[in-house]
This record gives structure tokens, C-alpha cells and sequence, in this order.
């Protein structure tokens, strides 16, 4: 079995975003960039299926510019076999992403697509299910467990009560979350390998994708800066003020 796993170039986690000047977009100038950490955790699965014999290839995917093939290099240094980029300065939707990630999966066959449940800079959690559904393919979204056996995948995933637990057969897609594993890090000698794993670029026309976007940005802002608590002398001043302000009422 093939395991494809998409992974998007996203601001690093640590960076705090700042808001373009003419409020057009976020910033990315002379901005840290990783992969997103949900699909690191993908990755990470995927290497322990195969590492425990149910899976015989790990295929890293990205549609992006063309420094995401340092994301996919990193992916490559964890353990991935090969990369594919869908190389593009556009920005891409959703949408757009399923449609060429379902072009991959037909051309790879792969018996599991495992993807982050979202990409931290737009948090759409949109693109596996929406892959899901041009695939016609059975889904798990939030994964807190996945347990691979012949011819089927069970997930435990988290839901609002807790745990739910589904079965689904293969071929299937399911995205990550944050619970399912620790990522392990990339070795020197590995990140040096990485370097002669073979990674494929193409473009959207390739798969006769069209890329153009559906949505427009109209504004991008920062939230509003909260307000300074205040003090209060003993717990009778505290009451009044929460009656004041309408709490518990």
C-alpha cells in the first residue's frame, strides 16, 4: 500500500503573523517558514504504518511556490520515500487543492491520503474532505488513532462527547490531530539523504487544474487588543462588579 500525504509551507508556528500594511494580507517577508504542523503529524503516521509493514511507500505532496520543496525535503529527512510539488506563485484554495491532489491519488493509487485536519494560516479544515468527496472515498476526520489492517483503517477520532470510533475500508482519507503522535525530528545523516531522494515538480496545468480563485480577500485585520483587567479590594467588590457587568445573571 502507497500512503500519500499532502503538506502545505506554512508561517512557523513560533512567528507571530503581523497584518500588511494596506490590510491586503499577511506579511511573509523575511518570515520563518515550516511545515504545518498538523501535516507533520501525517507524516509521522504515515512513516509508523509503513515502519510496522502495512505500507510499503510514503509519497509527500505539496502544491505551493517554489521554497516548498524545502518542506517536502523536510518530510523527505523524516522518512518519506519521494515528493511531489505542484509548483505555483498563486494563491490556492481548498478547492483547488483537493482537485489536484485527486489528480495525484489517481495517478499514485495510493490506499491512504493522510493530511492535518487544517492548515494553520487559514484554518479552512476543508481540503480532506473535500477530497474525500471528489474521490468518492470513505473518511476520517480528527484522528486521535489509527489502526491499519488488511483491507481497512479503524480511526478513533475526537467528537464533541469524546471518542468515536469508525472503520472505514481502503482506499480512505483521514485527517490528523494534535493527540495522534509526537513528530519525531529529522537526523543529520537523514536530512543529508533527503537531499538524493528523488523529488518531482509539476505545475496545475499539468493536471489540467484551474487554480483561479473563487474568493476575494476584501480586508485583513488584527483582532482587537483586549482591555486591562482591573483590581478589586476583597470578594464582596468583586461581586458587585460582576453584577454590575451582568455575569451569572
Amino acid at each position: 500500500m502507497k500512503i500519500l500525504v499532502p503538506v502545505k509551507r506554512v508561517i512557523d508556528y513560533n512567528v507571530k503573523p503581523r497584518v500588511k500594511a494596506d490590510g491586503s494580507g499577511v506579511d511573509l517577508a523575511n518570515v520563518k517558514m515550516s511545515m504545518n504542523p498538523f501535516d507533520e503529524i501525517a507524516v509521522e503516521e504515515a512513516l509508523r504504518i509503513k515502519e510496522a509493514g502495512n505500507a510499503e511507500e510514503v509519497i509527500a505532496v505539496s502544491v505551493g511556490p517554489a521554497k516548498a520543496a524545502e518542506t517536502l525535503r523536510t518530510a523527505l529527512a523524516m522518512g518519506a520515500d519521494r515528493a511531489i510539488l505542484i509548483e505555483t506563485d498563486e494563491t490556492v484554495e481548498p478547492l483547488a487543492v483537493a482537485k489536484l491532489l485527486a489528480k495525484v491519488a489517481a495517478e499514485e493509487n495510493p490506499g491512504l491520503i493522510l493530511l492535518g485536519k487544517q492548515a494553520i494560516d487559514d484554518d479552512s479544515n476543508q481540503t480532506g474532505q473535500m477530497l474525500a468527496a471528489l474521490l468518492g472515498w470513505g473518511q476520517a476526520t480528527f484522528a486521535n488513532t489509527v489502526t491499519v489492517e488488511a483491507g481497512s483503517i479503524t480511526v478513533a477520532r475526537d467528537v464533541d462527547g469524546g471518542l468515536q470510533t469508525v472503520k472505514l475500508n481502503t482506499p480512505a482519507i483521514v485527517t490528523t490531530d494534535l493527540r495522534l503522535n509526537e513528530p519525531r525530528y529529522a537526523s543529520l545523516p537523514n536530512i543529508m539523504k533527503a537531499k538524493k531522494k528523488p523529488l518531482d515538480t509539476k505545475t496545475p496545468g499539468d493536471y489540467g487544474v484551474d487554480i483561479t480563485p473563487r474568493l476575494t480577500t476584501l480586508k485583513v485585520a488584527e483582532p482587537p487588543v483586549r482591555s486591562a483587567g482591573i483590581k478589586v479590594a476583597d470578594v464582596d467588590a468583586l461581586v458587585e462588579k460582576l453584577k454590575v457587568l451582568g455575569v451569572g445573571a
